[in-house]
């Protein structure tokens, strides 16, 4: 096992449900790749945001909630949009990370040396 590289001042942020602009399956796949590569290669970030779309990640039925669960289980903060939950119904769904307001957002992306947006 290779060493985890200091990246805790990295940030990512999850905006959309999934990664890129494609149809779903291949957005929903390569975030998964992208996520499950973080963790195999210890590249792990401080924290993960999701708003907007982005928070039916961390929702029951996601398709990467088995690679965020195991991100947590590392140490990655995951941050998901009280708000934005609630505006699509979500909040009960939720099976990873905390509900934070967008004050907790601001002060993960103030406090990150880089910030990474998908």
């Amino acid at each position: 096992m290779t060493e985890v590289q200091d990246s805790k001042s990295v940030l990512i942020q999850v905006i959309h449900d999934g990664m890129g602009v494609a149809d779903q399956a291949l957005q929903h796949t390569v975030l998964w790749k992208y996520l499950l590569l973080l963790q195999e290669n210890n590249t792990l970030p401080g924290a993960i945001c999701f708003y907007t779309s982005g928070v039916r990640m961390v929702v029951e039925g996601s398709p990467v909630l088995d690679v965020l669960q195991s991100l947590e289980a590392r140490g990655v903060h995951l941050i998901a949009c009280r708000t934005c939950l609630d505006h699509f119904g979500l909040l009960e769904k939720v099976r990873v990370g905390i509900l934070g307001g967008m004050g907790d957002i601001i002060a993960a992306q103030w406090s990150a040396d880089k910030v990474i947006t998908l």
